[in-house]
C-alpha cells in the first residue's frame, strides 16, 4: 500500500510538471495564430486622396488621365492633404484675404482661380519673404514690383501692400496672357519667367506648357496650383473639418490719408489707440519706424478698430460655406 501511494505521488508530481511546462507553449501558440490587423499596429490609418480624371482652371479642362500628369497631381494633392497644419492655416487665412483679393481680380479681368496662385506663392502670409528676396502675398522680386508700379525701397515696400500688390499681379497676368493665350502658361511664367517659358515652348516643340520638361520647381508649380484649388474648394473632402469660429475674419479698419512725413510711427500708433506692432500688422508695407514721404505722396494707413481687434470668434462668418461644417 505504501509503495502504491508513493507511486501515485510521483505520478502526480510528474503530471504537474508537464502541465506547467506546456502552458507557456499553449499560450505562445495562441498568440502566434492570433490574426494581426492594421488597427493593432498603428493609431490611425493613412490613405492617399483620389486624383480626379480632370480639373478645371478658368473654364479650361485639364486632362489628368495621362500617367505623368496624374502622378504629378497626385504628389501635390498628397502634400496639401497631409501637410495638416499648413493647409488648415490656409483655409483660416483665406477667410480674411479672399474677400479682399477676389474683387480686384474680377475688376481687372483676371480669372478668380488666380487667387490660388497667391496661396502657393506665400501661404497667405502677408510678410512672406523668400531667400531670393521675393516678398509679400504675391512674392514680387524688387525689380518686377517696380516694373508693375509698386514703390519698393527701404522705407516703403508696396510688395507687402495687399491691394496694390494684387493690382500689380493683375498687370503681369494680362501681359503674359497677351503672349500665351492660356492661363496655365501664365501661371508657369509667373514662376519661371516669360523668357524661359517662351524659349522652352519653341525648343521642345510643345503645344502646351504642362507638357514641357522644366526644372522641378516650375513643373510642380502648375500642379500645386491645381491641387490648391482642389483642396481649398472642398477641404472637408480631404479631412479638414473646421467650424466658422475657427476661421480668421477680416479686421475692421478705418483709413487715414497721410500726405506728410511721420517722424515716429511708434508715437503715431499710440495716438491712434494702438501700438506699433498692430500698425505694422495692418500696414506691412511700412518698413521702418518712420514714414519719410519727402515728396508729399498720398498714403492710406489702415488703423484697426478696438472692436475689430477683439473680435468674438463665435460671430465669425464663413466667406465660403464649403470651408466649414456648421
Amino acid at each position: 500500500m505504501k509503495k502504491l501511494n508513493r507511486f501515485n505521488y510521483i505520478l502526480t508530481l510528474i503530471l504537474a510538471v508537464c502541465i506547467g511546462a506546456t502552458i507557456p507553449i499553449l499560450i505562445g501558440s495562441t498568440q502566434i495564430h492570433e490574426p494581426h490587423t492594421v488597427k493593432s499596429e498603428v493609431p490611425y490609418c493613412v490613405a492617399p486622396p483620389t486624383v480626379p480624371l480632370e480639373v478645371v482652371f478658368d473654364g479650361e479642362k485639364v486632362d489628368l488621365r495621362r500617367y505623368d500628369r496624374r502622378e504629378r497631381m497626385d504628389r501635390e494633392m498628397m502634400a496639401f492633404t497631409y501637410m495638416h497644419s499648413t493647409t488648415m492655416l490656409l483655409v483660416k487665412r483665406a477667410n480674411r484675404f479672399f474677400p479682399v483679393v477676389e474683387p480686384i481680380l474680377k475688376a481687372n479681368g483676371i480669372p478668380d482661380d488666380f487667387k490660388y496662385l497667391m496661396v502657393i506663392e506665400s501661404s497667405l502670409n502677408t510678410i512672406a519673404r523668400s531667400p531670393s528676396g521675393a516678398a509679400g502675398l504675391w512674392q514680387f522680386m524688387p525689380a518686377t514690383g517696380r516694373e508693375f508700379g509698386l514703390e519698393v525701397n527701404d522705407n516703403v515696400d508696396e510688395r507687402y501692400h495687399i491691394e496694390k500688390a494684387t493690382v500689380a499681379a493683375c498687370k503681369y497676368f494680362k501681359q503674359a496672357y497677351a503672349k500665351y493665350g492660356d492661363w496655365i502658361s501664365v501661371s508657369a511664367a509667373y514662376n519661371a519667367g516669360q523668357g524661359r517659358i517662351t524659349s522652352q515652348l519653341d525648343k521642345q516643340l510643345a503645344d502646351h506648357t504642362m507638357d514641357l520638361w522644366l526644372v522641378e520647381e516650375t513643373s510642380r508649380y502648375m500642379f500645386r496650383l491645381l491641387a490648391a484649388k482642389e483642396v481649398l474648394s472642398n477641404p472637408q473632402r480631404y479631412g479638414f473639418l473646421l467650424k466658422s469660429e475657427d476661421l480668421y475674419p477680416p479686421i475692421p479698419c478705418k483709413d487715414i490719408t497721410v500726405t506728410t512725413p511721420i517722424s515716429s510711427l511708434d508715437e503715431y500708433a499710440q495716438q491712434q489707440g494702438i501700438n506699433y506692432a498692430q500698425l505694422r500688422d495692418m500696414n506691412p508695407w511700412l518698413r521702418e519706424h518712420t514714414l519719410q514721404n519727402n515728396s508729399g505722396k498720398t498714403y492710406v494707413l489702415s488703423i484697426p478698430t478696438q472692436e475689430g481687434m477683439n473680435y468674438d470668434p463665435k460671430k465669425t462668418v464663413a466667406y465660403n460655406k464649403e470651408w466649414v461644417t456648421d
